[in-house]
């Protein structure tokens, strides 16, 4: 582990203090560690919510089926096939 020392008002130092006194962080540490994971978890909920609401408005959907992926497969063969070499 790192340190990582933060400045703030007095008031929000006595928050975090009422947080470890109530017994559900054990540090002052813990509590912002645990801020920092939630607001981690809810930025990448909003890309992934931003990201399906794109694909929404995109247009209309295609189905995913066998013959889909088979053709997929083609033109990314296609796609990435080795050059040929000349001599």
């Amino acid at each position: 582990m790192t340190s990582f020392n933060i400045s703030m008002p007095k008031v929000l130092k006595q928050y975090i203090e009422e947080q470890v006194a109530g017994g559900t962080y054990s540090t002052p540490s813990e509590y912002v560690r645990e801020l920092i994971r939630e607001d981690k978890k809810r930025r990448a909920k909003e890309i992934i919510e931003s990201a399906l609401l794109e694909g929404l408005r995109s247009g209309a959907g295609v189905e995913i089926d066998a013959t889909y992926w088979a053709r997929r497969r083609k033109d990314l063969r296609q796609r990435h096939r080795p050059a040929k070499v000349t001599r």
